[in-house]
């Protein structure tokens, strides 16, 4: 069958690829499965059901949900085959800007999961006069089950609305995280999407009957898309949390499995942990161990190794990498990363491990995909985010009207691209861009093609746009670049360049808390760890800890280190150390794990200032 719309996915699995366990999470500790049958069986109950509560095509229905669950992926096909729009909304913003987005949209009904979201909607309904009812995934939480809104009957209405959408017809509406303002509605049709999906579906390790994990929220368009993608290609999901994906019992180890994506900060935290388990070990297997990750320094994709270099990697795979592998499942095949930038450490010592890690790029306007790196022999090169995918375009706007050459920023053509702002035409119009008669996708991202193997040409995203620092002396500073290249000690767990107006560059650093505990504790400096009040899983380290002269010389030393990689402006002249971590819960991060650079800014002026009044 031919895929047009969003909907269309899953029939084409019922008729290539029908499977028992289609979609599955765990429920009191067990995964628990719809079967590709379930899926369009519960589907259709809940497109008859919104139709019973008067949902027309275009009626807007919202979905919130802390973790991704199945009964998300049945309400996504239950709205878009009758037309209406699905609008999923991160679970961690507040009741106000639930309003705002509500108010914006016009959103009908809202479907939510667990925890407090309920009580986060209901504290915006009475502000939102197109909101009808609030349904919940969970029993006895104040509003009515999910399948209260289920029906049964005839189905020759849901046949008849499926007939009549069209391609080019609005899929979903999806807003923005955004890092200042206002989120903007980002217009996306099942063509936009359903021609991602296909452009990258031969270029993805999965087949029929792959095991592969979801865990990013699908609320982002990136898992969304890979959602859909592992539907056609007949994989078993498997919903899972980020509270248990490892150790000995965690899901990696248990489910196996082949494939699955994720953002670079989750591969970063993993490679902390990894490192901190290194320090733990004495003797030959420490030495052992910063050996292998030595080697792992002089790896890139598809080098081969022979000799005695060929031996020492087979020595470091056996008894150090084939470890890492194991507690990851034994069975990946392949990660791809996205949604912010991924340090060339984290994917050089994860492939070099064997775990091949693909950095890919794309945004929400762009649905999401533009580029990515491959896995096949030739088609991948470290530093840049990859080849341009089958149909889309990719030019350089350098200001000088050369669009190919050059340094400058991204602008990107093809169906993916979004059908606009939704309710903003005038922000809409000030992303695109008329090159030779053709309207073109301002991205924001500024980049350059570099030659890679078999001279193709890979792009290499070299900061935001709107993200550039203009020092007191005219000069422009890429922070990005900066600090991902800083973050590959293992000492520094976030940070952030700032400059903007002053005579030199310098940064924000939030030590990574466990990885400090073990230095101090070898080092005899003592070091006090609490945990972070809105999320269990950070720690906050004791400002007596950062303030120990040994400390600072420590990461002093970091500093100088790197910074002869830089040119003088760029460099990190001064630095302060801060205790607690940047987080979503605190306002910190997007949704996403990206910096919102004013707020971190506004947030610690006082110690930004302090740094530049010596």
């Amino acid at each position: 069958m031919e895929i047009k719309r969003l909907f269309d996915f899953i029939y084409h699995q019922k008729e290539n690829y029908p499977l028992q366990k289609s979609i599955g999470n765990k429920e009191n500790g067990e995964f628990q499965f719809y079967s590709t049958d379930d899926i369009i069986e519960l589907g259709n109950k809940v497109s008859l059901g919104l139709l019973r509560l008067g949902v027309q095509p275009g009626d807007k229905i919202a979905l919130i949900a802390y973790q991704n669950r199945r009964e998300w992926a049945v309400m996504d096909l239950g709205i878009s085959q009758i037309g209406a729009i699905n609008v999923p909304v991160y679970p961690t913003i507040s009741p106000r800007e639930y309003e705002y987005i509500f108010n914006d949209a016009e959103v009908k009904y809202c479907v939510c999961g667990r925890d407090n979201l309920v009580e986060k909607v209901k504290a915006a309904k009475p502000n939102v006069s197109s909101l009808q009812g609030i349904y919940c995934f969970e029993k006895d939480m104040g509003v009515p089950h999910w399948t209260e809104i289920f029906a049964e009957g005839d189905l020759s209405k849901v046949e008849e609305i499926k007939a009549q959408i069209q391609t080019d017809d609005l899929a979903t509406l999806i807003y923005t995280s955004g890092t200042t303002g206002n989120p903007k509605g980002v217009m996306l049709s099942h063509r936009n999407i359903v021609s991602n999906v296909l452009a990258v579906k031969d270029l993805v390790p999965t087949v029929a009957g792959d095991r592969v994990l979801s865990f990013l929220p699908l609320c982002h368009i990136f898992e969304r898309n890979v959602l859909y993608s592992y539907v056609y290609h007949g994989a078993s999901i498997y919903f899972v949390g980020l509270d248990n994906l490892g150790g000995p019992e965690g899901d990696l180890v248990n489910v196996a499995p082949h494939f699955f994506t994720t953002v670079p900060r989750l591969l970063e935290k993993v490679y902390e942990a990894i490192y901190n388990k290194g320090l733990l070990l004495t003797g030959a297997k420490k030495k052992l161990f910063f050996w292998a990750l030595d080697l792992a320094d002089n790896y890139s994709y598809d080098k081969k190794f022979s000799g005695l270099a060929g031996l020492k990697w087979s020595i470091a795979d056996k008894l150090i990498f084939s470890k890492w592998r194991a507690a990851m499942g034994g069975n990946v095949k392949g990660i791809v990363t996205g949604a912010a930038a991924c340090p060339v450490k984290m994917a050089k010592v994860f492939s070099a491990a064997g775990i091949p890690i693909r950095e890919g790029y794309g945004l929400t306007e762009t649905s999401p995909a533009l580029s990515f790196n491959r896995l096949e022999p030739g088609q991948a090169k470290l530093g840049t985010v990859g080849l341009v995918i089958p149909g889309v375009e990719i030019i350089i706007d350098d200001s000088d009207g050369n669009y190919r050459a050059g340094e400058g920023e991204i602008l990107a053509k093809g169906p993916n691209i979004m059908q606009g702002y939704y309710k903003k035409p005038d922000a809409t119009a000030a992303v695109m861009k008329e090159v030779n008669g053709e309207k073109w996708f301002c991205t924001g991202d500024v980049g350059k093609f570099v030659k890679g193997p078999g001279g193709k040409d890979f792009l290499k995203i070299t900061d935001r746009k709107k993200e550039l620092l203009k020092t007191s002396g005219g000069k422009y500073v890429a922070p990005q670049p900066i600090e991902n290249k800083f973050k590959e000690s293992f000492l520094i767990g976030q940070m952030m360049v700032v400059g903007e107006k002053k005579k030199f560059v310098s940064a924000v650093i939030v030590p990574a808390a466990d990885a400090l505990k073990s230095w101090c504790d070898d080092n005899g400096v003592a070091c006090s760890l609490s945990d972070h009040p809105h999320n269990p899983t950070l720690k906050i380290i004791s400002k007596e800890t950062l303030s120990n002269p040994k400390v600072l010389e420590e990461f002093q030393k970091i500093i100088n280190e790197f910074n002869p990689e830089f040119s003088k402006i760029e460099q990190i002249k001064a630095f302060r150390l801060l205790n607690e971590p940047w987080d979503v819960s605190t306002q910190e991060l997007t949704p996403t794990l990206k910096l919102k650079r004013r707020v971190i800014r506004e947030k610690f002026e006082n110690v930004i200032d302090e740094i530049y009044d010596v």
